[in-house]
């Protein structure tokens, strides 16, 4: 199962792109040439996040804070849809 939903990394500016869920991972792609080659396919694996968060400035932004201390900030557009699907593919 793999979804897809739009959204953009906070990371020095907003980068628009999109998140994919599945069994295994939550990978942001991007096709900006100026993008740190990092950030054009970051994959986070499900096993490595510790938690999301959420806050809301205007838009719902989520925090992915990964177990080696990282943190990747998204905005998400579809908050309730992107949460049902990656509660399901934790709960694997």
């Amino acid at each position: 199962m793999e979804k897809t939903f739009i959204c953009s990394l906070c990371r020095g500016g907003i980068i628009g792109g999109a998140l994919h869920i599945t069994d295994s991972a939550i990978t942001y792609r991007t096709n900006k040439l100026t993008v740190d080659p990092l950030y054009k396919n970051l994959t986070m694996p499900l096993d490595k996040i510790d938690n999301l968060s959420w806050q809301r400035i205007i838009f719902p932004v989520a925090t992915v804070h990964m177990s080696g201390g990282a943190e990747y900030k998204f905005i998400i557009f579809n908050k309730s849809r992107f949460c049902k699907y990656y509660n399901e593919s934790k709960m694997r």
